[in-house]
């Protein structure tokens, strides 16, 4: 199966940077080799046009507001972008300021969302934190998503403030990093379906080769996490993230496009309409592609 049967994917998940601009210093130039380089739009935009990707969010990849401000400014002239999610710091005192300036500027109307780098943070409770949530609540109220960017064990914790948030729009990226090989997988696949009873929450299909233990790896690795996800989301509340080019750790981007097809094969036409376009247009707002 090369791919999805139709043109006009939307990539709800993937990154750009120019390290001489924004340097990314998580970028291990031993072991992330493959990613130790600039990343443009004119890189992206003939690997997305092959797969049939007709609209894009890029999403942040540092906690610099600076890298959002020039994020918005890519996508205002670039056709292929259609939202840009963004980071601001959650537990300033004017998160609403912030993102006023944000919309401001050139670009500003692309801002469909806002990321903190959650996995990094050592804080267990850093997510129940009152000045956290309230950062959040203005993020919400100002009718942006919120990218849950967490590890499996802080999943809970994401599932908790989805409850207690419900005006917020939430999306999980890459299911919560699930290790398919993990023994406490189990663990994950319960915090997920506790994260997905919330009806705000919606989750991205990315990032998943990159947690595969050893190489190569096949779709079948990955089936477990997919599956498990379709369960508790279900179709509507999915959507596919290419995670470039981080993805380019462990797959190209056709790769993992054609991956996906073939996990999503058994379902329904519309389902797979709902995963590879329609849940993001909807979730994230985007204009026409």
């Amino acid at each position: 199966m090369s791919g999805p049967e139709t043109p006009g994917i939307v990539d709800a998940h993937h990154h750009l940077w120019v390290r001489a601009r924004h340097p990314q210093h998580w970028i291990d130039p031993t072991t992330m080799a493959a990613i130790d380089d600039d990343f443009e739009p004119a890189d992206l935009v003939p690997l997305a046009r092959a797969a049939g990707v007709t609209q894009t969010v890029v999403v942040q990849s540092i906690a610099v507001e600076a890298e959002t401000a020039d994020l918005l400014g890519l996508a205002a002239d670039d056709a292929l972008i259609g939202g840009v999610v963004g980071w601001v710091d959650l537990t300033a005192g004017d998160v609403a300021e912030r993102v006023d300036r944000l919309r401001a500027g050139p670009g500003g109307e692309l801002l469909v969302g806002i990321r903190h780098l959650v996995q990094a943070e050592t804080d267990p409770a850093y997510l129940d934190r009152p000045d956290v949530r309230r950062g959040i609540a203005a993020v919400g109220a100002a009718g942006l998503v919120f990218d849950l960017l967490v590890r499996r064990h802080q999943l809970p914790m994401a599932a908790r403030l989805a409850h207690d948030l419900p005006e917020v729009r939430f999306v999980l990226d890459h299911l919560g990093k699930p290790a398919p090989a993990d023994p406490a997988a189990g663990d994950w696949a319960r915090s997920l379906r506790a994260l997905a009873a919330a009806p705000n929450t919606t989750a991205k299909l990315s990032g998943l080769v990159t947690e595969v233990d050893g190489s190569p790896w096949t779709p079948q690795d990955l089936r477990p996490a997919v599956a498990h996800a379709l369960d508790a989301f279900g179709p509507d509340r999915l959507m596919f993230g290419s995670d470039w080019p981080v993805c380019l750790l462990a797959t190209a981007y056709q790769r993992w496009v054609e991956a996906l097809s073939e996990l999503l094969g058994h379902l329904g036409a519309a389902e797979r309409a709902s995963i590879w376009r329609h849940t993001a247009r909807r979730v994230y707002r985007l204009g026409a592609s």
